[in-house]
């Protein structure tokens, strides 16, 4: 019950409340995106905009954690028993925390460009250059060897098990937190491609959580981070060059 309230549950509800907002956004403007699409930079206006990150980060990035909460709920319980419901709740808050600071940064990027105009009220890039630098940061990063060697690590759920392994609640929020640091890092330049496609476009959310998912999966191994990264630096230098 645990795994299936973490790996569906709760990513179900989170997109929910992403495309609610979403539709809101690209349409009439009732709601909650009214509130955070004012000119002012105040306390309230960035609670909102940091709310908006964190569960959209958890919306798309608890999903590709749960081979590692499958599998260690499958340990927990041959382990505690009936008493495994903590450690896998824990282990998961832990990889959620990482995802919720991720939160606080993007939160404080997007002010900076919204401030430098590179950002419209829509959370869209305002011209090709920034976007296309955006292409060229992600897709150089894909192709450096801290991408592979956090790529290696998510891409294995036993390994990272087996090598980071503690016991009790306070241990597995800890392997909780270390797996989201591997994740963060196998995955922040690709986060920043929702300023180049728009924040709040469901198709920009919906493929790059595919994509996330798919990667990890590991079907090409390392090659596929090499092919995706040659891929967005050839689309940042078509973006310009045209």
């Amino acid at each position: 019950m645990p795994v299936v309230v973490l790996c569906l549950a709760i990513p179900a509800a989170c997109w929910v409340w992403v495309v609610v907002m979403a539709r809101d956004m690209y349409g009439p403007m009732t709601g909650a995106s009214r509130w955070m699409m004012t000119p002012s930079w105040d306390a309230t206006h960035l609670l909102l905009l940091w709310a908006m990150w964190a569960v959209m980060m958890i919306g798309m990035m608890l999903p590709s954690a749960a081979p590692t909460i499958l599998l260690y709920g499958l340990a927990a319980r041959r382990r505690l028993g009936g008493d495994a419901a903590r450690p896998v709740y824990a282990l998961a808050t832990g990889y959620v925390v990482i995802w919720v600071l991720f939160g606080v940064l993007a939160t404080a990027l997007q002010r900076v460009l919204g401030e430098l105009f590179l950002l419209s009220p829509m959370m869209e890039v305002t011209g090709p250059a920034a976007g296309a630098a955006l292409l060229l940061v992600a897709g150089v990063y894909q192709l450096t060897p801290l991408k592979q060697a956090c790529l290696t690590a998510c891409q294995s759920p036993l390994g990272f098990l087996l090598s980071r392994w503690r016991d009790g609640v306070r241990g597995a929020f800890r392997m909780g937190v270390e797996h989201g640091l591997y994740c963060l890092g196998c995955c922040w330049a690709l986060m920043l491609l929702l300023f180049a496609g728009g924040v709040m476009s469901l198709a920009v959310i919906g493929a790059l959580t595919v994509f996330v998912v798919f990667e990890r999966l590991g079907l090409f191994g390392r090659h596929g981070a090499r092919i995706s990264g040659s891929l967005l630096l050839a689309c940042g230098v078509w973006m310009i060059m045209r």
